[in-house]
């Protein structure tokens, strides 16, 4: 409708952030790759992959509500 897509400039993609949050995540593990830190890299991985889980679910969910 026109008035959610009116007022959805004013509220925060959630989407976007968890976006955000999940390339600096890869990135640091990238990081910690090239550093040898495997142990931190693992850690940083399953956290991005945990992250990016939740982005598809977001996705998921906002394609079947609009």
């Amino acid at each position: 409708s026109i008035e959610r897509g009116m007022f959805s400039i004013f509220k925060s993609d959630p989407i976007k952030k968890l976006d955000k949050r999940y390339r600096a995540m890869l990135e640091k593990a990238m990081l910690a790759q090239r550093n040898g830190d495997i142990k931190a890299y693992s850690k940083l991985t399953y956290e991005a992959d945990q992250i990016h889980h939740e982005i598809l679910q977001l996705k998921k969910i906002d394609k079947a509500s609009g």
